[in-house]
């Protein structure tokens, strides 16, 4: 039998290519509807991000602004936002230790430490408050540094070396205060303005208000623009725009919303501006990849060439420092430097800020806006059982089940993915 002429031969149908599938995976992800669309599908698989502790704000606010409306009233959210700027920056610090699966249970005795060392050089040695502050962050430095040879070194887990770190540096801030147990900070100061009374003025406030739309629409678009070049999916430009557009709205509703009363605090100013920049570090910078993936599964990093032993030793000095910052920030607000500074439940407001804001235990993932979300939620408690008249017993109850709420949501999310990747 003769072979078929090419002039009667039937046409050959091209079978799909690569390219061909990218294409319609780009074209399906340019809309707005398909950023919804995926945005549930992260749901569905466990991957919540902010969602839970979002929807938990929502309901605290609510409850306590039914029951008492002064706490919605401008006044009280401006001293809710002084308030949340010291334990918060403590938090950013924990956020540090957890992404890479360990603890620090003495930034409590930091932060009190620092407190008590700017008061003593700069009230009574007669140091200028610079060089005061400066040498409390670098004492805060030097400690995580202990921290981080012990671990490496030794091998002396972090639970073990943080709570001996915890009592020898309640050890140290006694000592530097005395017998008279407190140092009064100079009222009038720049340090105690900037504490109690310093805001950001109206037009600056929503300038800066713009900034997170701005970065969310560029960053965002500049993504896309690689995720498209290499024929991935890639998000729609309509939903970037309007996850920008809300966010605007959102930040400038707020700001003027404040200003009826004082306004934005500095200080909640410089807590957002550190959120922001370790957000960009762990995010965006090889170092917050490596410690992603030492949280992860350390020696996987190691195999991969990552510093594992450097990694860990950042986590531990920026953990420090930041404690040791917060300690400053708390002597500023509380105009003094006192034996009760860095005590109570300054140690854990600052793990469970971190923990409720979504940043796992398990270690490898988490967010610098976790903190701040997370302390929002506990000065709200706070604040409202305050308004309230009610016990301080219900708020450390409340934050209890507040906390154990998250780990829970983390860990069936954490089972989630496991499950969704498997399948």
């Amino acid at each position: 039998m003769s072979p078929q002429s090419p002039s009667t031969a039937p046409a050959a149908v091209p079978a799909p290519t690569l390219l061909d599938r990218s294409d319609v995976r780009v074209q399906h992800a340019d809309g707005l509807g398909a950023s919804v669309s995926a945005f549930f599908q992260r749901v569905r698989s466990g991957d919540l991000g902010s969602l839970p502790v979002i929807v938990g704000l929502l309901i605290i606010w609510t409850v306590f602004a039914l029951l008492n409306p002064v706490f919605l009233s401008a006044d009280n959210l401006v001293n809710l936002l002084f308030d949340c700027s010291t334990t918060g920056v403590i938090a950013l610090g924990i956020v540090c230790v957890l992404m890479v699966g360990q603890i620090d249970l003495s930034v409590g005795s930091i932060s009190g430490f620092s407190s008590a060392l700017v008061g003593t050089l700069w009230v009574t040695q007669g140091w200028p408050l610079p060089a005061a502050v400066a040498a409390a962050l670098a004492a805060g430095g030097l400690i995580g540094a202990l921290y981080a040879l012990l671990f490496n070194r030794f091998g002396m887990p972090s639970f073990v070396a943080t709570l001996a770190g915890l009592l020898a540096i309640l050890g140290l801030q006694l000592y530097l205060l005395g017998t008279s147990g407190s140092i009064n900070l100079p009222y009038g100061s720049e340090m105690v303005d900037f504490g109690q009374l310093l805001v950001i003025p109206p037009a600056l406030s929503h300038v800066l208000a713009l900034l997170p739309g701005t970065a969310m629409l560029v960053l965002g678009l500049r993504t896309r623009a690689r995720r498209q070049a290499v024929r991935l999916s890639a998000p729609s430009v309509a939903g970037l725009v309007a996850r920008a557009a809300i966010a605007t709205v959102l930040l400038q509703a707020a700001v003027a919303y404040l200003h009826q009363a004082r306004g934005v605090p500095w200080m909640f100013g410089l807590f957002l501006a550190l959120a922001v920049a370790m957000d960009y570090a762990l995010r965006r910078t090889w170092w917050g990849r490596a410690m992603q993936a030492v949280g992860g599964n350390r020696e996987a990093a190691r195999r991969a060439g990552i510093n594992v032993r450097a990694i860990f030793a950042s986590a531990f000095v920026l953990c420090a420092s930041l404690a040791a910052l917060g300690g400053i920030l708390s002597a500023a607000r509380l105009a003094s430097a006192s034996q009760q500074a860095g005590t109570g439940d300054v140690n854990l407001n600052a793990i469970a800020a971190a923990v409720i804001g979504g940043t796992s235990l398990f270690g490898g993932r988490g967010s610098a806006y976790s903190a701040v979300l997370g302390i929002i939620v506990i000065q709200s408690i706070a604040s409202g059982l305050t308004l309230l008249n009610l016990s301080s017993s219900l708020r450390f109850m409340i934050t209890g089940a507040v906390l154990a709420i998250a780990v829970i949501v983390d860990s069936l999310a954490r089972q989630s993915r496991v499950s969704h990747g498997r399948a």
